[in-house]
């Protein structure tokens, strides 16, 4: 099971990430921990994932980054949305929920030779 929890991650893994920031800024393990909240366990993004989709994103324009002191008094990268991460994110989640709503559709509509 896990291999499919990172086959569905590797193509949503910004969309998470973008979301888990429009709560409030945070450094990378608080983004990871928040990812794994939010879908209640099942998506756990491995660090080695989330620190070059974050670059990635930074270069894009869509989050921005800056040292500070976490709340244990350690220095720590933290990433906040952009301004143009907010749009993308809208226009992915709009994306998103409209092909969730055809693939639900599509498995809820039963064959003809389906007895189930």
């Amino acid at each position: 099971m896990a291999s499919d929890r990172s086959d569905l991650l590797q193509g949503t893994l910004e969309l998470l990430v973008l979301k888990a920031l429009s709560l409030e800024p945070m450094h990378g393990w608080g983004i990871g921990h928040r990812i794994d909240q939010l879908s209640r366990g099942v998506f756990q993004v491995n660090q080695g994932s989330l620190y070059p989709a974050l670059q990635r994103m930074v270069r894009k324009g869509w989050i921005r980054s800056e040292w500070r002191v976490t709340e244990h008094g350690r220095q720590a990268r933290y990433y906040a949305l952009s301004s143009l991460g907010r749009q993308h994110l809208r226009e992915e989640a709009s994306s998103w929920r409209r092909t969730s709503e055809a693939i639900n559709f599509v498995l809820g509509s039963r064959l003809a030779d389906d007895t189930a």
